[in-house]
C-alpha cells in the first residue's frame, strides 16, 4: 500500500489513503479539499522503490478533505516557589484540524 511522509506544522507525518489525522490547526473549512505540496518521501510495498526527497518530492502531493476543527485537552502550567508564597497557574489547549487523506499523486 502506497504511503507518503509530509510535512505540515512544523511537524512530520506518515499516511496512507483513508488515514485520519490531526495535525496544527490550518485556515480550511469543513468539507473543503486540502493539498500538501510538502512531501518528504513516497514509498510502497514489499519490493518497490521508494522515492525520496531533497527536501521535498518534486511533482508529488498529497490531498485531504478537512472534518473540523477543534482543541486538545487541557495542558496545565505550574510554577512554584518553595518557602516563598509564589503559585501561577495557567492553563493551554492546543488548537488542532482533523482530516482524511484521499489520495497520494505522484509524479
Amino acid at each position: 500500500m502506497l504511503y507518503a511522509i509530509i510535512e505540515t506544522g512544523g511537524k512530520q507525518y506518515k499516511v496512507r489513503a483513508g488515514d485520519i489525522i490531526t495535525v496544527e490547526k490550518i485556515n480550511a473549512e469543513a468539507g473543503v479539499a486540502y493539498t500538501f505540496e510538502k512531501v518528504l518521501a513516497i514509498g510502497g510495498a514489499e519490493g518497490e522503490s521508494n522515492i525520496f526527497g531533497a527536501p521535498y518530492v518534486e511533482g508529488a502531493s498529497v490531498t485531504a478533505s478537512v472534518i473540523g476543527d477543534g482543541k486538545a485537552k487541557k495542558v496545565i502550567v505550574y510554577k512554584f516557589k518553595s518557602k516563598k508564597g509564589f503559585h501561577k497557574k495557567k492553563g493551554h489547549r492546543q488548537p488542532f484540524t482533523k482530516l482524511k487523506v484521499e489520495e497520494i499523486l505522484q509524479a
